[in-house]
């Protein structure tokens, strides 16, 4: 969770051409699967996904409202963010939250590739039995890291090529050649 404090102050709104005062607020954000639905659920588009053209500053603001834990702030708030709070949300989100690393197997036929939407990403939760209630609470990038070490452990063995299976051959031969006292 990433915790932001936004001071309050008076602020004059240009739309409506009168001042106004807002209290302090601290805001708590989680970049989460129930983030990610919420922001999907307005824009019908993917958020994972650049296909649809980069997202507008109010899409990003909107997306920093459906990160807060606390519902009942004003979504103007998140028009008060400074620069560097700003950069430290888009660093929250951007960040791996995990210590693993999968290694890309360049012999691994690419399947064809599927946007990521919150409903995909359910699926593969429910796929491998991962519990909605517990890990859709998770920061995102946690969550799909989690998804794809479920699809890699459920991968089959990847099979050796002839060299590979001719060069572990030539090795238990040898092996068996100095346990059994044998010239083969």
């Amino acid at each position: 969770m990433l915790r932001i404090k936004i001071p309050g102050g008076e602020y004059f709104d240009n739309a409506k051409g009168e001042f106004y005062k807002v209290k302090d607020y601290d805001l708590r954000l989680e970049h989460s699967l129930i983030s990610l639905t919420r922001w999907e659920q307005k824009y019908k588009r993917p958020y994972l996904s650049d296909k649809t053209g980069p997202k507008t500053l109010d899409e990003t603001l909107y997306y920093f409202y459906c990160m807060s834990l606390d519902q009942s702030v004003p979504p103007y708030i998140f028009q008060k963010l400074s620069n560097d709070d700003y950069n430290k949300i888009i660093n929250y989100i951007n960040d791996p939250m995990t210590a693993t690393t999968i290694k890309e197997h360049p012999s691994k036929k690419r399947q064809k590739p599927i946007t990521l939407t919150s409903e995909v990403i359910y699926s593969y939760m429910a796929e491998f039995n991962l519990p909605f209630e517990v890990c859709e609470k998770w920061h995102l990038n946690n969550l799909l890291m989690l998804i794809r070490v479920c699809s890699e452990n459920n991968q089959p063995p990847e099979k050796m090529s002839k060299s590979q299976t001719s060069k572990y051959y030539s090795e238990l031969n040898k092996l068996n050649k100095a346990r059994f006292h044998t010239k083969g």
